[in-house]
């Protein structure tokens, strides 16, 4: 499997305080990780060496096989605590001018915003948002440019319990479609649907108790709470979804898509 980040051995202080001490940790393509700890015990110090905000005092790390650059940094889409935008700017015209800084087509604008739930307030204005809305609108401008990479600091901060759910759905998604185009193929049914088609791909993703990804299938899990009709509708979409041309270009991949009722 493709190693897209080795770490041997990073420290860093400030002043007296150790903020991290010989971190080791090698990640493979396709992996979710995670730092966990207290506050102050290094995680976004960490993730800053990673992104080159912060210098290491010793230790090296690599990303895909070499060391950082210009070039690998490209390939990472990044949120590092708390999201800064334009506040008297809308969220589509922040997030292109995020693609400007990195060079981006606008063509994704849409699909990172339906993904991450604020298509329908793509047009107001940033104040307006809640904490919440503004943390999603921040890996919304992370996933702008299909990155191989997704880095992100307390992504759920500020979310409440369906938008936690949501958000680690969404991050799965995004570890697989480093082998697919997964993302790619729900945004334009996600942006051809009316309400009732937009609502249930919603709710597929949201009210998921699991989501479970092979060479070709996606299989959503229900909680065992979910509704007979929330059952039945969700069913419905992945049988029009399987009926979608699913072939990507340069790839034999087709996707399929499951639905059980979870024990």
């Amino acid at each position: 499997m493709e190693k897209v980040l080795s770490i041997q051995g990073i420290s860093k202080k400030y002043g007296r305080i150790q903020a991290v001490n010989g971190l080791f940790i090698e990640i493979n393509k396709g992996q979710v990780f995670g730092l966990l700890g207290p506050n102050g015990s290094g995680k976004t110090t960490t993730l800053s060496i990673l992104l080159d905000l912060v210098r290491n005092d010793t230790g090296t790390f690599e990303w895909f096989g070499k060391s950082p650059s210009k070039e690998s940094r490209k390939r990472i889409g990044s949120v590092i605590e708390s999201p800064n935008f334009f506040p008297y700017l809308s969220a589509v015209k922040n997030l292109k001018i995020v693609a400007d800084i990195k060079d981006k087509p606008y063509d994704d604008v849409e699909d990172v915003l339906q993904l991450t739930g604020l298509y329908d307030r793509r047009n107001d204005r940033f104040r307006t948002y809640s904490f919440g809305m503004k943390q999603r609108l921040a890996v919304a401008s992370a996933l702008l440019g299909n990155p191989d990479v997704l880095i992100l600091d307390e992504p759920t901060n500020g979310l409440d319990p369906q938008g936690i759910a949501q958000m680690r759905n969404l991050i799965k998604m995004v570890a697989y479609q480093a082998e697919s185009d997964l993302l790619r193929l729900v945004a334009p049914h996600y942006r051809r649907a009316d309400d009732e088609g937009r609502t249930l791909i919603q709710s597929a993703l949201a009210s998921a108790a699991d989501l479970q990804v092979t060479n070709t299938e996606l299989r959503i899990t229900l909680a065992a709470q979910s509704s007979r009709h929330r059952t039945r509708a969700i069913a419905a979409l992945c049988e029009e979804l399987n009926q979608a041309k699913t072939i990507f270009p340069g790839s034999r991949l087709r996707l399929r898509y499951a639905i059980r009722e979870a024990p």
